[in-house]
């Protein structure tokens, strides 16, 4: 199992290319079962999810082509994938496979929608909360599908197809808007989404099925209409620049001082988190290239911040605030609202020196002046690359334990942070 070594105290100054976003290209991926023709997704990122998404996929019969890097390509490309559904095989969704990515459980939609049956596990437990799929579900009925659950497998049936409805979410949800969006597609009639979802990547889900074939208004507000049709075709898709990835390296530039360009990256995605990132004393500017952040000299400044849906703070980059926090002049304040358990980063900050105590909902963080570099053990994905950015900016070594979270999220990270002129380095365990 590989580790990663840092040797902190480095400015970054570089530019720093931004990939397509994981959690844009999951679901476009899955909306392949939703045609016989192939769905082209370009910018999809080199990520452990996207490989076993493939995997998923493939077990119910999608055939996939990946094109190789052409003469001129950039060092970090994006990949290309062909996805042709055109025979579905199988309907059921494993347990070994959907229990270690919970995004695959969306398969449900667009199988039921197509196939009109589907069989797919349960996701079971999480280490960042339950992420209950009572809503996905809820959807699904509403659309006319009968559910059963037995031996922690969902059976999802609709022999004469599902049928255009309404969905009033009690609750403002991802999974259950891509969920939804996919089965209305092809059911018949008029479909609304209430509450629906407004992130970027539901945004990019619908503009694909757009271009598909599909007849949708008003992805990105809380309310989406979608007439269904009888069916959909291939297309050719680029994914959107990761939101994520963008707010992490905006984070770290930071963190450490320096001057870094982060390429392709597009400021209208995470406006709400690079307005806190300037709070906190670093200069954000946006480019035709993407977006530049700089902090050379000023202090970091203590912010507060609460997590909220689209367009509000990230839950994804609460983490990685928080680490930034912990150098701050002064008191801030982290308060976490999508999903609960997300702080258990704490205790490996606070072994590089970080003071930060618990209060319900929120963390309260007291900056320090230094931080030491230490040994940590990554505990999720985004908790991971907090530790990251702490260990870019404690004094002497880290040594950052079960990196196999980054790699679900993060292409290339080691690369990017070392072109920067981070000192930083994979190594394998012993043994």
């Amino acid at each position: 199992m590989d580790r990663i070594r840092i040797v902190g105290g480095k400015e970054l100054h570089g530019t720093i290319p931004i990939s397509g976003a994981k959690n844009a290209a999951l679901p476009l991926m899955i909306a392949a079962l939703l045609t016989p023709e192939t769905l082209t997704l370009e910018n999809v990122p080199r990520l452990v999810d996207v490989r076993l998404l493939m995997r998923i996929l493939s077990n119910h019969g999608v055939d996939y082509a990946i094109d190789g890097k052409r003469p001129g390509d950039a060092p970090i490309a994006g990949q290309t994938l062909h996805l042709s559904a055109k025979n579905i095989v199988d309907t059921t969704a494993p347990y070994e496979l959907v229990s270690r990515m919970r995004a695959s459980f969306w398969v449900l939609g667009p199988l039921v929608a197509r196939m009109g049956q589907a069989k797919v596990s349960l996701p079971g437990g999480c280490a960042i909360g339950t992420r209950p799929v009572d809503f996905l579900l809820m959807a699904m009925e509403k659309l006319g599908a009968s559910i059963d659950i037995e031996g922690g497998y969902v059976l999802a049936s609709a022999p004469k197809g599902l049928r255009g409805a309404e969905i009033n979410f009690p609750k403002v949800t991802v999974g259950g808007t891509h969920t939804a969006l996919m089965a209305a597609v092809l059911a018949k009639g008029h479909s609304l989404i209430r509450n629906a979802a407004r992130e970027p990547e539901v945004t990019d889900l619908a503009n694909c099925l757009i271009a598909m074939g599909a007849k949708i208004k008003g992805a990105g507000t809380s309310e989406i209409e979608i007439e269904g049709v009888s069916g959909l075709g291939g297309a050719r898709y680029e994914v959107l620049p990761d939101r994520i990835e963008t707010g992490t390296f905006a984070i770290a530039a930071a963190m450490t001082g320096g001057d870094v360009m982060l390429e392709r990256a597009r400021p209208e995605l995470l406006q709400s988190a690079l307005d806190m990132i300037e709070k906190a004393g670093a200069r954000v500017t946006s480019t035709n290239e993407g977006i530049r952040v700089t902090r050379n000299g000023s202090g970091i400044s203590p912010v507060d911040v609460e997590t909220a849906p689209f367009p509000g703070f990230p839950t994804d980059l609460q983490a990685q605030f928080m680490a930034l926090m912990t150098r701050a002049r002064g008191t801030s304040r982290m308060t976490e609202t999508i999903f609960e358990n997300r702080f258990m980063h704490v205790a490996e900050l606070s072994r590089f020196g970080a003071h930060i105590r618990l209060e319900d909902d929120s963390a309260i963080i007291e900056g320090v002046e230094r931080l030491k570099g230490a040994p940590v053990m990554a505990t999720d994905l985004r908790a991971s690359v907090s530790l990251v950015i702490a260990a870019l900016a404690a004094e002497g070594e880290s040594m950052i334990h079960r990196v196999y979270h980054l790699d679900r999220g993060f292409e290339q990270l080691e690369q990017k942070l070392g072109a920067c002129g981070a000192i930083v380095e994979r190594v394998s365990e012993p043994g």
